[in-house]
């Protein structure tokens, strides 16, 4: 097992300039859907639209950045006839303002700036709540103050997609922000997030403390990732 880096930050940790952010962004949004990155979580999102009827469905993407994520469910529920509601949670302020003119054209989606440990929602108020490559920019205070806002935010079910961490998606990631990355922050940012990341016995006793107890872990080794899925 490698052990998790703890102390080394990411770009994306700290101030960026626009353009740099924009870059990176970019990347890490064309990685996850060639990958399949978006795919995990849209899987999840589209098995539970069918449970809610007569209303809006209604998603709340912590730490969704520019709205990358909240765009492709406003585009999926509008090709099935489905009225979305789609809440896009960021602390960033930056991030969020880049995704303006994308998210624009999708009045089903609103953006708000908040932390993922105190997030800004009622409970129980949302249908699915959602959390992609987040968790291992926090450290395990915060992973279970999220976790728990998380759980309380959703009346339906809680994604978490994140890297999972091991030396061989170390490799898949180096090699991919390499070949396929276009922004330094990239190149240096993947691989490190992948060792950042949290192993699934440490998602699981994260996710104790922040008293959850019914939920599944999800390992998608071909993709790199680990998903948390609850209840």
């Amino acid at each position: 097992m490698m052990r998790r880096e703890e102390t080394a930050r990411e770009y994306l940790d700290g101030p960026a300039a626009p353009a740099d952010l924009a870059a990176s962004l970019d990347d890490i949004d064309r990685l996850n859907a060639w990958f399949g990155g978006y795919a995990l979580t849209l899987r999840e999102i589209r098995h539970t639209a069918p449970l809610v009827r007569g209303r809006s469905f209604v998603v709340v993407d912590v730490g969704g950045g520019r709205g990358d994520l909240a765009v492709r469910v406003a585009r999926w529920a509008r090709s099935v006839g489905r009225r979305a509601f789609i809440v896009v949670v960021d602390r960033d302020a930056t991030s969020l303002g880049l995704g303006a003119s994308a998210c624009a054209a999708y009045g089903e989606i609103v953006r708000v700036r908040a932390d993922a440990s105190a997030l800004p929602i009622r409970a129980a108020s949302a249908d699915v709540v959602t959390s992609s490559l987040v968790l291992h920019h926090l450290g395990p205070d915060a992973v279970v103050a999220s976790l728990a806002e998380m759980a309380a935010a959703s009346r339906g079910v809680a994604i978490v997609n994140d890297l999972l961490r091991a030396w061989w998606s170390w490799t898949l990631v180096w090699l991919a922000t390499r070949l396929l990355a276009r922004h330094r922050f990239s190149r240096h940012d993947g691989p490190l997030s992948v060792r950042r990341a949290y192993a699934p016995h440490e998602l699981r006793a994260l996710a104790d403390k922040a008293g959850l107890t019914t939920l599944r872990i999800l390992p998608r080794r071909m993709r790199a990732r680990v998903l948390v899925v609850w209840p």
